[in-house]
């Protein structure tokens, strides 16, 4: 067997040692992470590692990056997986001294950090040499210190200079030689999908570059569930993540990570409630984004909107059954859920089929009115491209990348939960282009349907005496001191995962959100580039952003 072969297996055992010899002197130590092996690469051989492990071992997705403070060190984790096997997982750690963080960026490797190193040195400190434009991200240009430094001083006075008053009317700069214009879209617009600003340049009408202005909506999430402890207090933040409709998905991407990271078997009774109400959630969040997108689309509030919002309602009114809320649900719990189907259990089930009937005439309906529309198709067919190479660059997941033929998605390739044990199918279309990101979310609703469907089955004939809902799981959890784990699920946007490393304590030392809209909406510019402005609106409504999940 040859060395790539080798490599090609699952990332265990031997595989894990040719992995070491590909690295060579470039790995000078290792760490055992609880979902891959880790490898400790020098501050200036970032690249050198990272090119290997994608153009030798086939790690073509950078997930997320990680970066932390120790009392003698910065460090910042590279958590690599392939997009045409996940099961394989390996992490790159880069530590530097404190007195002088500085890494070799990894933006020439991989597109997608540019933006999530930017965070890094936003927050923690890091700095990333060679970066094409290292500044903050999510605070102001302006702000003094690193937040998640442990050397921070929150007592430090804020400067703001006298420039970030200058008046917003003052007289336009015209060059008679340029036909270069400057627009600002946002940040308080409805087509921008909540406080996103969209810093765009013109050449003519044409956009010849946009950037995306975030961090409106920065709420210190991580920072919020360093502070709670792991039983109790901090499964209520994922349900303001992404807060339109994807709560139970968010409080599932904790759950996974928590539970892994404490040995906790979630009994099988509580996996099939926990993916029945987590597809729900999927429907909810894809009829919402439907109808947004057309809201964009057509410029106004037109029955589609309206329409999608009606079977949004319906799924909304089974999520409130099933968990006592219609938004923030906080209904999962570590090792189960928080309690079972509600009574009477036949009229709950009743509800869930008789809305699972009513969505094929809705679908068909939405079809009619949207895909079969030809200014529809004008406004989005061959418009926002999104090659398939460049969005594995910009690590982009979900919808937005199997709309770009990218066969991925965590509930088959990372199996957890029931999944593995229904028959559902992944949707992916090969346009690359707006409509087929809508086509996409349409498709996995009826995907999502026959999920449902099987788990009602399941739980209407599962005897009463097995209905565990929750594991036996301590009051207390302390997972070991620098204990290091990353689990995703299959967000309603696409992979949203979550890094904790342990101290011993009851609350994490550490706790990272990957975002899947952060890493969509990084790529915006590569989709809009040489089109209109209205394109550009388009565009940003088939990427599906929410900035509560952006900014975190």
């Amino acid at each position: 067997m040859s060395k790539q072969e080798e490599i090609s297996g699952t990332v265990e055992g031997t595989s894990e040692e040719a992995l070491a010899d590909l690295l060579g002197d470039l790995a000078i130590g290792r760490e055992d992470h609880k979902n891959a092996p880790a490898f400790v690469v020098r501050p200036d051989e970032v690249q050198d590692a990272l090119f290997t492990l994608r153009d030798e071992a086939g790690f073509d997705h950078l997930s997320m990056v990680t970066a932390q403070d120790y009392e003698d060190r910065y460090e910042s984790i590279y958590h690599l997986t392939k997009y045409d096997d996940r099961t394989q997982e390996v992490s790159v750690v880069v530590p530097t001294s404190r007195e002088d963080p500085v890494s070799e960026t990894a933006e020439p490797v991989y597109r997608t950090a540019d933006w999530q190193e930017r965070e890094a040195y936003d927050l923690v400190g890091v700095e990333y040499e060679g970066h094409p434009d290292l500044r903050r991200i999510l605070l102001p240009e302006t702000w003094q210190g690193h937040p998640l430094s442990s050397n921070y001083d929150q007592d430090r006075p804020q400067l703001v200079p006298l420039q970030e008053h200058q008046n917003p009317l003052q007289g336009s700069h015209h060059d008679e030689e340029s036909d270069t214009m400057f627009l600002n879209i946002g940040p308080h617009h409805p087509a921008t999908h909540g406080v996103l600003h969209l810093k765009t340049t013109l050449d003519g009408e044409e956009v010849a570059d946009v950037e995306p202005d975030i961090g409106y909506l920065h709420r210190c999430e991580e920072q919020m569930a360093q502070n709670g402890t792991y039983r109790h207090q901090i499964m209520p933040y994922p349900d303001r993540w992404d807060y339109a409709s994807a709560g139970l998905l968010n409080e599932w991407a904790y759950a996974r990570v928590a539970e892994d990271l404490a040995d906790i078997d979630v009994p099988e009774y509580a996996q099939i409630i926990r993916t029945m109400g987590a597809e729900i959630c999927r429907i909810a969040s894809h009829m919402l984004a439907l109808g947004t997108f057309c809201l964009d689309v057509y410029g106004d509030f037109t029955a589609i909107f309206m329409y999608a919002m009606r079977d949004r309602e319906k799924a909304q009114n089974i999520l409130e059954d099933l968990t006592g809320q219609r938004m923030m649900f906080n209904y999962f719990r570590l090792g189960g859920v928080v309690w079972d189907i509600p009574e009477p259990r036949d009229e709950f089930f009743g509800k869930v089929r008789d809305f699972l009937d009513d969505l094929p005439g809705a679908l068909e309906e939405y079809h009619d009115l949207i895909t079969s529309n030809e200014i529809f198709q004008t406004r989005t067919v061959g418009t926002g491209i999104l090659e398939p190479e460049t969005a594995k660059q910009y690590g982009a997941t979900g919808p937005v990348a199997r709309a770009s033929g990218i066969d991925y998605d965590l509930r088959r390739d990372d199996s957890y939960g029931y999944y593995d044990e229904l028959d559902w199918n992944v949707v992916t279309e090969d346009g690359c282009d707006n409509f087929s990101r809508l086509l996409v979310r349409m498709r996995e609703v009826e995907e999502s349907a026959k999920i449902i469907e099987q788990c009602v089955d399941l739980l209407e004939d599962w005897p009463e005496e097995e209905r565990e809902i929750q594991a036996n799981v301590p009051r207390t959890l302390k997972p070991d001191a620098d204990t290091e784990v990353y689990r995703a699920v299959e967000g309603a946007k696409g992979e949203l995962g979550i890094y904790i490393r342990a101290d011993g304590t009851d609350k994490p030392a550490r706790f990272k959100i990957r975002s899947p809209c952060f890493c969509n909406l990084s790529a915006l510019h590569e989709m809009s580039n040489g089109e209109y402005i209205p394109d550009l609106v388009a565009t940003l409504g088939s990427l599906d952003v929410i900035l509560g999940e952006v900014d975190r």
